[in-house]
Order: structure tokens, then sequence, then C-alpha cells
């Protein structure tokens, strides 16, 4: 159980280095939570901890991708210019 840990908390601080730890990291996390449940028996706590960190494993993965999203031209323009006319928010 304590790999599982590492494994979830490695993923975790690599913060989106390489998608491709991340990658390893859930199928780590994959074959130790079917060891771990073979090993133990599906309705042990054992299993579903393990079966948790890769979950949020797969989760992570999900929020790196949504935070990859692609800015349009005008975000790319105002990012450079944020004084330019076009770029002021104004709060009513």
């Amino acid at each position: 159980m304590s790999k599982n840990t590492e494994v979830l908390q490695t993923a975790v601080n690599s913060n989106g280095e390489a998608g491709n730890s991340l990658e390893t990291a859930i199928f780590d996390a994959l074959v130790e939570a079917r060891s771990t449940c073979e090993v133990n028996g599906s309705n042990s706590s054992e299993c579903a901890v393990a079966w948790d960190i890769v979950e949020e494993l797969q989760a992570e993965k999900s929020h790196q991708k949504q935070a990859a999203k692609i800015k349009s031209s005008l975000e790319n323009y105002c990012a450079t210019h944020p004084n330019a006319l076009e770029c002021r928010v104004y709060d009513i």
C-alpha cells in the first residue's frame, strides 16, 4: 500500500512536467491495484484504496488536459497588449 502512496505523490509532485510520467503513474497504479485486489480480495480496504489512487490519477490527467486549453487569437493579443482597447474589461 505504501507503493500506491508513493506513485500518487510522485504524480502529483510532477505537476504536469510531462504527460508521459502521469501516464506511467496511472499504468503503475493500475498494475498495483490489480495485484493488491488479487492478494487481499476485492472487498478489502487495501483494494479500495488502490482503486481510489487510480481514480485520483485519472482525475489529475483530466484536469491537466483542461488546463492546457488553447487560447484564442484575442486572448493571445491581450496577453501581449493588456492596455489595448479591445482588451479592456469594465465593471458595471
